[in-house]
């Protein structure tokens, strides 16, 4: 059996690995996001494909699968709908972008009669590979896969996250022979999640107070609806504007709640929240101290790059999630400046970055990995510091690490 690394090695982003063995198992096909868009190193001509939840980094590149080829996906029901979500969406940003299309929407429709929804805890048959899926904790729907394959367990996690949030419990701790794990944040530690809330919440009280607009610009997926339950949690619902993606996003999630473990908390914080559904809504939104929570989540495109230069001096920039190197969000942390309309421009409002991280930190790693027992760990989803690092640890106890690099093979014997 050999794994391929066709993307997300020493990188976050275009996950994707090609397990062999006679018969050939994908198991993700995203993009990356940066200052360019990148794609997996090939094309391959998969039996089926695994697909661990709906991120543009993990499901961004499925349906170049569906030119001349019609594997399987297997994938639970909301990771369907919320890909259906992202998948169209950016097909519309590359046309409004005048730049080359890397697939069509007939390729969408085919991944889409190609799914096979699947719960957790139920075997499916994957071209061949016995594979089941189980709750990671990460997003609504996604999954940490075990393949099941001559007489070895490998494990796929995915992006995972050990311990719980608003509307997940944590991962599911599924033992392997052979694990593949994230390595987003192997190099941190997150915060303590009560501190974080109060600091978080604190800030915005004070600059609704002060007359401004705590501009949140989040994840559609996932980071949107908890940050929403946060709101409401804390009275603020009522003072929030929801745009972009994250309105559908969010409907998607209510779909399924068979995925989250608070419904109702959801509901209620949607139902005090006021809708954006044209130009006007936005200049109204800003007439008055509020709180938008609006896509995209590294400010790489959405209604946040309209928001974000009509500000108010007393307003505040708050970035909830990850942001690649590369992005305007990372630019905006670290140099006070995005590029807009294809120049580089500086921002005034003050900008400060909150670590609410569906990811599993250090301590999770760590754990999830001893109770996993494994005999060999595969550190990828995280840049060159974070897998290498977590390689070379896991070594000094004992295990047989690898942090591969994009195009590397590697023998499961």
């Amino acid at each position: 059996m050999l794994l391929r690394f066709l993307g997300g090695a020493q990188e976050v982003g275009r996950s994707a690995v090609l397990l062999e063995d006679g018969k050939q198992l994908l198991l993700d096909y995203g993009v990356k996001i940066d200052h360019k868009m990148e794609y997996p190193l090939s094309i391959p001509k998969a039996d089926a494909v695994v697909l661990s939840h709906a991120h543009l980094d993990h499901c961004g590149f499925m349906p170049a699968l569906y030119n001349k080829t019609l594997p399987p996906t297997i994938g639970t029901a909301p990771t369907l709908k919320l890909s259906q979500l992202l998948l169209e969406d950016s097909l519309g940003i590359a046309r409004k972008q005048h730049v080359p299309e890397r697939f069509h929407k007939r390729q969408i429709r085919s991944f889409e009669n190609r799914f096979v929804s699947t719960d957790y805890h139920e075997n499916a048959d994957a071209g061949g590979f016995d594979i089941e899926l189980f709750d990671a904790g990460h997003i609504s729907g996604s999954a940490i896969t075990r393949i099941n394959r001559r007489g070895r367990r490998i494990v796929y996690t995915g992006d995972f996250k050990l311990t719980p949030q608003r509307l997940h419990k944590g991962a599911e701790i599924v033992e392997s022979d052979v694990l593949i794990t994230e390595s987003t944040y192997a190099t941190r530690v997150h915060p303590d999640v009560q501190m974080l809330v109060t600091e978080f919440i604190g800030k915005i009280k004070e600059v609704l107070d002060n007359g401004g607009t705590a501009l949140l610009p989040v994840f559609a997926v996932g980071r949107s609806q908890e940050i929403l339950t946060i709101l409401y949690e804390h009275g603020l619902a009522g003072r929030t504007y929801l745009d972009g993606m994250a309105k559908s996003a969010t409907s998607a999630v209510l779909r399924y709640p068979q995925f989250i473990t608070n419904e109702e908390l959801l509901s209620n914080a949607v139902s005090e929240t006021t809708l954006i559904n044209e130009h006007g809504d936005r200049d109204r939104a800003l007439e008055e101290p509020s709180i938008i929570l609006t896509t995209a989540g590294m400010l790489n495109g959405g209604p946040v790059l309209d928001y974000i230069t009509r500000l108010n001096r007393n307003s505040y920039v708050f970035l909830t999630g990850y942001q690649v190197k590369g992005t305007n969000g990372r630019m905006l942390l670290d140099h006070g400046r995005i590029n807009l309309h294809g120049k580089s421009r500086k921002i005034t409002t003050p900008v400060s970055y909150y670590d609410f991280s569906a990811h599993a930190d250090r301590n999770d790693l760590h754990e999830y990995i001893k109770r996993s027992g494994p005999q060999t760990v595969v550190c990828m989803h995280g840049d060159v510091e974070s897998t290498t690092q977590l390689a070379e640890s896991l070594k000094l106890d004992g295990y047989e690490a690898y942090a591969p690099k994009i195009g590397d093979t590697i023998e499961i014997k």
